[in-house]
């Protein structure tokens, strides 16, 4: 293979998308996974199962909604069309939006253990030395949960590397816009291209592998806390 021939862009616009949507999601999953573990509303469970949906739903059914909604005749796309922003499909900002819904339940359920695995009597305790709930959250809350953050994290990145249905049907495959590894590869096997397939392939095939060994031996070092 030529390596002077090959396009890095694909690379850095992954890792540049699997950044972006990990922080994203860590800002929306911890405080839904915190009113989760501990909310007491009767339907909490309907709240559960929309998270969870994207574990069941074909990518390309996702995907599909997901353009309709933020297209043209879609409400989202008309409030973005609205306030000049334009539609979002076929865009890396439409790209963010669907991976972090895709990825959500992978950052969302670890996180959410986490919180149910703290217990009440923490909380209690520091509810006694006149912590405020936000305090309480902040301070005795997090760091208890650290672990399950982490795994959220890493899980949620790892999962937006190998994105192709949702990609597809959201981003369309625009080299240097929405040209992702999972594309790059298929358009390379498309093209009977093997080896620059095979090189991209067994990058994220070795890079997941070591992020979930990396995840798992952190976790066998870190058991859960019982409190």
């Amino acid at each position: 293979m030529d390596f002077t021939q090959f396009d890095p862009q694909p690379i850095y616009l992954t890792l540049r998308l699997a950044t972006i949507t990990t922080v994203l999601l860590l800002c929306i999953a911890t405080p839904l996974a915190w009113w989760l573990a501990n909310s007491r509303w009767r339907y909490r469970q309907v709240i559960n199962a929309l998270v969870a949906l994207p574990l069941v739903l074909p990518p390309t059914v996702l995907g599909f909604y997901l353009l309709l909604l933020l297209g043209p005749r879609g409400w989202v796309g008309q409030f973005t069309e609205s306030l000049g922003i334009g539609i979002l499909p076929f865009t890396f900002t439409g790209l963010v939006i669907a991976s972090v819904i895709y990825s959500l339940p992978f950052a969302v359920q670890p996180i959410q253990n986490a919180f149910a695995a703290i217990g009440r009597r923490p909380l209690e305790v520091a509810a006694t030395l006149r912590a405020s709930p936000w305090g309480r959250f902040i301070s005795v809350a997090l760091p208890l949960a650290k672990p399950g953050l982490i795994t959220g994290a890493v899980l949620g990145f790892a999962h937006t590397l190998g994105e192709f249905g949702v990609v597809l049907m959201i981003g369309g495959n625009i080299p240097g816009e929405t040209q992702v590894l999972s594309m790059a590869i298929f358009d390379h096997v498309e093209a009977y291209e093997y080896d620059k397939a095979h090189v991209l392939a067994a990058g994220m095939l070795v890079f997941s592998f070591i992020v979930l060994l990396v995840l798992y031996w952190r976790t066998d070092q870190c058991p859960p806390r019982h409190v």
